[in-house]
């Protein structure tokens, strides 16, 4: 493929998700400071997030997606506030990742893989990329990568949820987001280049000829990662 840099590059990844990692680590840490206070731990969380969003604007982010990132944490805030069990500050967290992993499964199996939209949106084309066979195939397995990462996460939070493991959530929180979302960068991006043919031109030049006709929306194919 042509173009030098990655899914990371292209995508900024890792800096969103180390962001995201602060404000659960800060929250567990204030819950047990405080003598496992979730005014503590909660006021902590939000404190943190207030710092990460404005470093966030500085370094030049979008103020929409800031404030979605601080109102998420604040709800998470209010949610343990609300039933008086610190391990719900992670609820909203697992409801996210359950609705992200179905999402991008539809996404998949009804031809507009969720990888394809996003790098499509980033990269200026719209929907030309679903025109070219090879690369919609590509974005479709590399689209389980990001699949596979919402389950994991769902594995593991959803046991240590039910067992009032806070500081293992808050430690799983921290290990299943930066390092897991460069590691499926990593890997999305290795089956993407290994489904194109050879002499494909790569993700910033589909091929869309006269004589490739557009893919129309349909259930997908046997294409998996098995």
């Amino acid at each position: 493929m042509g173009e030098p840099e990655s899914l990371a590059d292209l995508l900024g990844g890792r800096r969103a998700a180390l962001d995201a990692t602060a404000p659960p680590v800060v929250f567990v840490a204030g819950w047990l400071l405080g003598g496992r206070s979730l005014w503590a731990g909660a006021a902590a969380a939000v404190v943190a997030a207030l710092v990460v969003a404005l470093w966030r604007v500085r370094q030049g982010d979008r103020p929409r997606a800031v404030l979605i990132g601080l109102l998420g944490v604040c709800v998470a805030a209010l949610i343990a506030l609300r039933t008086g069990r610190a391990e719900d500050f992670f609820l909203l967290q697992i409801v996210s990742n359950a609705a992200s992993a179905l999402a991008w499964a539809v996404s998949i199996v009804i031809g507009w893989p969720l990888l394809g939209v996003i790098v499509g949106a980033v990269l200026g084309q719209k929907t030309r990329w679903r025109r070219d066979p090879a690369l919609l195939r590509a974005y479709r397995r590399g689209s389980w990568i990001w699949v596979l990462q919402y389950v994991l996460r769902l594995a593991v939070f959803i046991p240590l949820w039910a067992a009032h493991a806070v500081v293992a959530l808050g430690i799983a929180r921290g290990v299943l987001t930066w390092p897991l979302v460069a590691a499926c960068l990593a890997v999305s991006w290795w089956v993407i280049r290994r489904s194109l043919p050879a002499g494909h031109p790569g993700l910033r030049h589909p091929r869309t000829g006269d004589g490739v006709p557009p893919v129309r929306s349909a259930p997908a194919d046997a294409d998996h990662l098995g």
